[in-house]
């Protein structure tokens, strides 16, 4: 059976390539396909409890059977395009261009809400160790981020009773000052309207597989981040 295998991040460095084909035995299960990238490239091994599998778009555990056709990505701790308009209440895209929050949130607030609360996400100028920072880079899974994005967007709502949602984020090299995620939701009053914002951003970096790398006047790193996860119940 044939299978598309993708990394992302510090893995496709780590391998050296971001995708490629195989020709796997049937009854071949994602660990054993990890195993076989661990004896191509042993520093996998010190990294799979990090580690989390997707299988066709979503998380799968290692001892789920792969078949014929099937994609499988293997995704590093996640740190923390176009514009693509689902729907007139759900907003959500990976875009490569600078944000433009008036643009995303222009008719966004209908009459009958009271409140809309916004966050955007800055690159700043320094890493959480101190090192100055000249630039970050972002890297997803695209079609995976997509769908996830779209599931947040859908909890937000239900979860909260928020009207309108809007889950934008930047992919590509972004400056220093500049914007690379925004978040907005509007709502009847501001508690929902704050509560469903802050839970916004947390539950984006915890379930959206988007890694980013600091760049350095000396060198880059990949941030390291926690497992990706789904949402909370």
């Amino acid at each position: 059976m044939r299978v598309r295998v993708l990394f992302f991040g510090q893995l496709r460095e780590s391998v050296g390539l971001d995708q490629e084909t195989v020709e796997l035995e049937q009854g071949v299960r994602v660990g054993d396909l990890f195993s076989q990238y661990v004896q191509r490239c042993p520093v996998l091994d010190r990294l799979r409890a990090a580690v989390v599998p997707a299988v066709n778009l979503q998380p799968a555990g290692w001892e789920v059977p792969l078949h014929d056709g099937d994609e499988v990505a293997f995704l590093p701790p996640i740190s923390g395009g176009g514009v693509t308009v689902v729907e007139a209440a759900i907003r959500c895209a990976l875009v490569e261009t600078a944000l433009e929050p008036e643009a995303w949130l222009r008719d966004l607030m209908p009459p009958h809400n009271g409140a809309l609360v916004t966050f955007e996400g800055h690159v700043r100028d320094h890493s959480r160790e101190g090192r100055p920072v000249l630039a970050v880079e972002y890297e997803a899974y695209v079609p995976m981020a997509e769908k996830c994005m779209r599931a947040l967007a859908e909890d937000l709502r239900r979860r909260f009773g928020v009207d309108r949602v809007v889950l934008v984020h930047r992919l590509g090299r972004v400056p220093v000052g500049q914007a690379s995620v925004l978040i907005a939701v509007t709502a009847a009053h501001r508690a929902a309207a704050f509560d469903s914002c802050r839970f916004a951003i947390d539950a984006f970096k915890r379930t959206v597989p988007i890694w980013k790398k600091e760049i350095f006047p000396d060198g880059a790193a990949w941030v390291a981040g926690e497992p990706l996860s789904g949402l909370d119940t």
